[in-house]
């Protein structure tokens, strides 16, 4: 305890002064006594004070154990997710001796001691003495968090369909599948609230078990992920059901479970189908959010971090053409989107309504990859420095970034080889590959638009450090300190109230683009999957194939858009 409190206090930046002025004894030393070098007479050496000797020691000492300690948890994690990937390898390839029920139960398992830990975190660990020192203002920021109680939400009304699905059959389901919804709704209601009231917490007690249990809970959501874009026993389920009353009507009887109350399981179905998407994309939220607070754990901020008390407000400073361009772009796809998910109520979508969103994909894509190209540019003619302080905020935004791009670009590649081998003639489906090649390359443009303006400095940043340092005022100088102030408040109005021309493009793109991803972003994250409904990919790798394969990318796609909205608005903030 008083090891955690002398970290809390800086003793890092002592020794480090101390290890300075250790260092600089020897040189200092020989510097004097140049005439004993000339004399041949040997300098004895200046040994380190038992102070800087005793505080580097404890300084390694901790380093070691931090280090310990992430390799362990990060092992701990590791043989939870092979565990669990085994189970639900070998549910796929031989059902007969591992089952979905052993799947469910180790999930299970894993979840209570998730809970039990999330508890005991929230009851004992933040509650200690020096437990929570620091915060990290960059984690969790609002977009994130919002994101987190969203598809939280709607993964918990997933599991009340679930429920109201699985009551509805009771005669023919098992007591685990009536029982399995229920614990997941307490474990997302626990988890959404600890997350989003500790995301940004500094841990810097108990540490070891914080990191095993931060690693555990991230090793049970990235398997819950990994069970359900491989799992599709209840969309199986559910066609069969439909089959068979289809030939219940006709006057074939099957010995299919059906449904007790037919209008109510319609609801379920509905709902079931509608909201499946979002509890992957509530899975990917839960690990980015984990592993930020994983490595915040031990770590000790500077005095002065947390947000800009300059930061500006988001304002729309004078920017047009931007704003009305991607206005009509999310007016056309919020049309688009209402007019597929009511022809997707009816028995079959017709094909004109699949012509029809990837035209609008194929029309929009372009302009955004135009707007990324320009952006880029205009960033090589920029006269603002390069951002080259080391920055895991930022380190992490790009991983992010280049990561979930892959979900989209991997879908776009398997549907050019389905194209490509079968029958690329048809209207659709050259609409559906100038679809996939424009997606590949806006990903790419949009990844370099966005990471190269992260990596610049902000104008108001640069705006209010641009003043030359000078001497500290003197105790008592409120006339230095008010001219101080005064010179900050005219850098920041000079810096608002003249937008050159590269500014100003660069917030008209940045605008375009933040609704444009909002409404790439709205069709998949709301039940709009063309993808898996327009049929030429589906009969081509099969239906359990290119279920994995959508369900893997969309989930990252959606995830791409969100994280892209936030680092846009941070490229238009500090332009």
């Amino acid at each position: 305890m008083i090891w955690v409190q002398l970290r809390g206090y800086k003793v890092a930046g002592l020794s480090e002064s101390l290890e300075k002025e250790a260092a600089a004894g020897p040189a200092k030393e020989n510097g004097v006594d140049t005439g004993a070098e000339d004399t041949g007479a040997p300098a004895p050496p200046r040994q380190k004070s038992w102070l800087v000797r005793h505080v580097s020691l404890l300084l390694r000492r901790d380093l070691q154990a931090q280090k310990a300690g992430q390799l362990f948890s990060g092992l701990l994690a590791l043989n939870v997710v092979f565990l669990g990937s085994a189970f639900i390898c070998s549910m796929i390839f031989n059902n007969v001796a591992v089952t979905l029920e052993d799947v469910w139960l180790l999930l299970v398992v894993l979840k209570v001691l998730s809970l039990l830990w999330l508890l005991y975190y929230v009851a004992s660990t933040t509650r200690r003495a020096h437990a929570v020192l620091y915060r990290d203002p960059h984690a969790g920021p609002i977009w994130v968090r919002g994101s987190l109680v969203l598809f939280g939400s709607c993964t918990i009304f997933l599991n009340i369909f679930r429920v109201g699905y699985n009551v509805s059959h009771v005669h023919c389901k098992s007591q685990l599948e009536l029982v399995f919804p229920p614990i997941e709704i307490v474990f997302i209601s626990i988890q959404t609230w600890v997350l989003w009231k500790h995301c940004k917490d500094c841990v810097q007690v108990q540490t070891n078990l914080t990191r095993c249990g931060l690693m555990l809970t991230l090793a049970t959501n990235l398997l819950l992920w990994v069970l359900a874009i491989t799992n599709d026993s209840m969309h199986h389920e559910i066609e069969a059901e439909l089959s068979a009353l289809m030939e219940k009507f006709s006057g074939n009887e099957t010995n299919t479970c059906l449904c007790l109350n037919v209008t109510v399981c319609e609801v379920f179905r509905r709902g079931y189908l509608l909201l499946y998407p979002f509890s992957t994309e509530y899975c990917l939220v839960c690990c980015a959010v984990l592993f930020v607070m994983w490595k915040n754990v031990g770590r000790c901020l500077a005095p002065h971090a947390g947000p800009h008390p300059s930061t500006p407000p988001f304002r729309l400073h004078g920017a047009i053409f931007g704003p009305l361009l991607g206005m009509l772009a999310l007016v056309a796809g919020v049309c688009i989107f209402v007019l597929f998910q009511i022809q997707a109520s009816g028995p079959a979508i017709a094909h004109q309504y699949f012509t029809l969103y990837y035209a609008f994909c194929a029309a929009i894509l372009p302009a955004m990859t135009l707007a990324c190209l320009v952006g880029t540019a205009i960033h090589g003619l920029e006269e603002r420095e390069l951002d080259t302080l080391k920055n895991p905020t930022r380190s992490l935004d790009v991983v992010l970034l280049m990561g979930a791009a892959l979900g989209q670009v991997g879908i776009a590649y398997f549907s050019i080889v389905a194209i490509v081998a079968t029958h690329p003639q048809e209207l659709l489906n050259r609409l559906i590959l100038a679809y996939s090649l424009l997606l590949i390359l806006q990903h790419i443009t949009q990844n370099l638009f966005i990471i190269e303006g992260l990596h610049r400095r902000p104008v108001w940043e640069a705006a209010l450090q641009g003043k030359p340092e000078a001497e500290p005022p003197r105790r008592g100088s409120l006339l230095e300190l008010g001219q101080s102030l005064q010179w900050a408040s005219l850098a920041y109005i000079h810096s608002y109230s003249h937008l050159n021309w590269k500014r100003r493009a660069l917030k008209e793109i940045s605008l375009f683009l933040i609704l444009c991803n909002i409404t790439l972003w709205m069709m998949p994250a709301f039940g709009m999957h063309p993808e898996f409904e327009n049929g030429l990919e589906k009969d081509f790798y099969g239906y359990g194939t290119w279920f994995t394969i959508v369900n893997f990318g969309l989930p990252l796609g959606v995830f791409y858009r969100m994280h892209s909205v936030g680092g846009l608005v941070e490229l238009y903030l500090g332009a």
